[in-house]
């Protein structure tokens, strides 16, 4: 099987990229989706972060309000290794139970949507890995245009992650979502019609997976 990682900068347009990926019939395990099923009402992350952080975090729901987390996270950053230190190793048994199911069905490609995959030594388990990446100028204005995201925030998350630079020297691909989109998706859609889906590289040992994506 296998293992196509995805990674891209905040607002690079990876999500759009999972979702025509997605629309070709390869399951994609998505790490923000995973997170948030942990943050939700009785997810299993819950009760780890009001032991941590209080019940000022707590949304109305019982969950977790994300917003708020992130908020504090924001404040604290000293926080954010402890929030980690709950979140990835979850995220990371979410993940490898994803890779295990799909390993059973016989499905011959998967991919790994994960933000932070170099940042976290995720890209050891993958094959290939796929980088969203847009101008500086885009990934301004499209974070801008999202809900309660200010300059400092973007500062904030942007310093956290690896430059893009650098992600696109690793990166076996890099998709430019700077094009129009119809032209990006047939980028992207030829580049997984050439993958090698015989080949005998595709890593079977997941004990690479020892990571903190």
């Amino acid at each position: 099987m296998i293992i196509i990682g995805l990674t891209g900068s905040v607002a690079s347009g990876k999500s759009t990229v999972a979702g025509w990926i997605a629309e070709r019939g390869i399951a994609v395990h998505d790490a923000d989706s995973a997170v948030h099923s942990l943050l939700a009402a009785d997810g299993a992350a819950v009760p780890d972060i009001i032991a941590r952080f209080g019940t000022s975090v707590l949304a109305d729901d019982g969950g977790i309000d994300r917003k708020k987390l992130g908020n504090h996270v924001f404040e604290h950053p000293q926080d954010r290794k402890i929030l980690e230190s709950i979140l990835h190793p979850m995220v990371r048994q979410h993940r490898d139970q994803f890779l295990v199911d799909h390993r059973r069905l016989g499905s011959k490609i998967v991919v790994l949507d994960v933000p932070l995959l170099f940042e976290t030594g995720g890209d050891a388990l993958c094959d290939y890995v796929i980088v969203v990446h847009a101008g500086e100028d885009t990934i301004r204005r499209r974070a801008l245009a999202r809900p309660g995201m200010t300059e400092n925030k973007l500062a904030g998350i942007l310093k956290t992650q690896m430059p893009a630079s650098e992600k696109c020297q690793r990166a076996d691909f890099v998709l430019d979502t700077d094009l129009p989109p119809d032209v990006t998706q047939q980028h992207l859609y030829s580049w997984l019609d050439d993958m090698p889906l015989d080949s005998d590289d595709s890593n079977p040992d997941m004990s690479k997976g020892n990571d903190d994506a």
